[in-house]
């Protein structure tokens, strides 16, 4: 299971190491913290991942700023409450990607920005599987 999380909207996505595809599954709307967190648990016993990819937000030129601190306490703080295996994957351009995604769908704006982070954690759960699996 992909969390993409964000200020105020955290995408979800689930996928298969197999096939190396995702799904976008639901976007959550709460800022991180407790309400997150037990949003988070009601997603993991719904569907019941094995492992947790977290998206970790690089600089464009790779490089850590601020938000990537946030990021890996965060994601520690996911993996000591749920039990599960937590890896962090680039982040860079996954929103871009989940953009172009739904460029030529027809949805409107407010379509489009709710859907929109659960596309983005869907493309960083498939980047995750494609470098895993070569």
């Amino acid at each position: 299971m992909a969390i993409d999380v964000g200020g105020k909207r955290t995408g979800i996505a689930m996928g298969d190491s197999l096939t190396r595809m995702s799904m976008p599954i639901e976007v959550l709307h709460c800022a991180r913290g407790p309400a997150l967190l037990q949003a988070i648990e009601k997603a993991i016993h719904q569907h019941g991942p094995d492992e947790l990819v977290m998206g970790l937000p690089l600089n464009m030129d790779g490089s850590e700023g601020p938000a990537v601190k946030q990021a890996r306490e965060f994601a520690q703080q996911v993996q000591q409450r749920f039990g599960l295996p937590v890896h962090l994957q680039d982040e860079r351009l996954s929103s871009f990607e989940a953009d172009q995604r739904m460029a030529q769908t027809g949805r409107t704006h407010g379509e489009k920005r709710e859907l929109r982070d659960a596309l983005a954690a869907a493309a960083i759960l498939e980047d995750f599987l494609r470098s895993r699996n070569g």
